[in-house]
């Protein structure tokens, strides 16, 4: 089936625990963990509405709070800034959330899997396709590029059928991620033949891993609600995409760009040190100070 609607709803999980960061997450969000001076999900969030999304759907869970206070009106704040005359400051915490961007929240009462996550939002999706993106990935297009969804939401626009981030990971990391397999099409996109969630390094069907970012067609809710739980005991969104399979088109995009793995202190470090290095104001300098340090 070809999804002629447009693309206008993300999806993002954002109730897991965090344990990687205790106890940094113990009483606040991982989502709401900085890199340089932005919380994780806003970069995600800042990802889906350059894709031209305007409808942020959060599934959240207990101790959450801070990531719906986050895109809220800061009241108290901006009459602070306002009164002191700080005018590109008020700008930059009223850009957080624009005037076209709506954003709705979801419990997801209890950890079943990024599987049930997704299902939890299927009220306020609806018979649409929509993007999900799981902010602990923190993906950055190329240079002068588009940024990663805006790159897959051009594709979707042509072939209107789910589809999936994926990148080439050593073969030791194949149990960390869904790996997929299927036939090569000429344009560089694979049509998925097979998806296995967290395969052993012996039994992967290929090195090409799903990255944290997906369209995905209203089809996949009833494959989550109807499936057995699958690895580690959680519903999860792989297995629910592998049984679209023999049901719609499934296709495989090798994304431009570079994604950190921030779920990870190793991932989330290196994010924070490239992206400071790029950034407009401490970058010049944080590179000399880098530059003094023996390494």
């Amino acid at each position: 089936m070809a999804y002629t609607a447009r693309l206008t709803k993300a999806v993002f999980p954002v109730a897991g625990l965090g344990t990687r960061f205790l106890p940094a997450t113990k009483a606040s969000p991982k989502e709401m963990l900085p890199v340089v001076d932005k919380p994780l999900i806003q970069y995600a969030v800042e990802e889906a509405y350059s894709a031209g999304i305007r409808h942020m759907i959060f599934v959240t869970g207990r101790a959450k709070r801070a990531i719906e206070d986050h895109f809220d009106t800061a009241y108290e704040l901006e009459n602070e800034l306002e009164t002191a005359g700080k005018q590109a400051l008020l700008e930059l915490v009223r850009s957080v959330q624009p005037d076209d961007m709506d954003c709705s929240y979801v419990r997801q009462p209890r950890s079943l899997g990024l599987g049930h996550a997704v299902l939890c939002a299927e009220h306020l999706v609806g018979d649409e396709p929509f993007a999900v993106l799981l902010a602990d990935d923190l993906m950055v297009g190329p240079l002068g590029g588009k940024p990663v969804l805006a790159q897959m939401a051009q594709v979707f626009a042509r072939e209107r059928c789910s589809l999936l981030a994926v990148q080439e990971v050593p073969l030791e990391h194949v149990r960390r991620y869904g790996i997929v397999a299927g036939d090569m099409l000429g344009n560089g996109l694979m049509d998925v033949r097979r998806m296995v969630e967290k395969p052993r390094p012996e039994e992967a069907p290929s090195r090409l891993g799903v990255a944290g970012r997906y369209i995905l067609t209203p089809g996949v809710f009833a494959q989550i609600r109807n499936q057995p739980r699958g690895a580690g005991g959680e519903i999860q969104l792989t297995d629910g995409i592998a049984g679209l399979l023999s049901q719609e088109r499934v296709l495989a995009f090798p994304y431009a760009g570079k994604r950190y793995d921030c779920g990870s202190k190793q991932g989330f470090l290196e994010a924070t040190v490239e992206l400071a290095l790029q950034h407009p104001e401490v970058g010049t300098a944080f590179r000399s100070y880098l530059q003094t340090l023996k390494l």
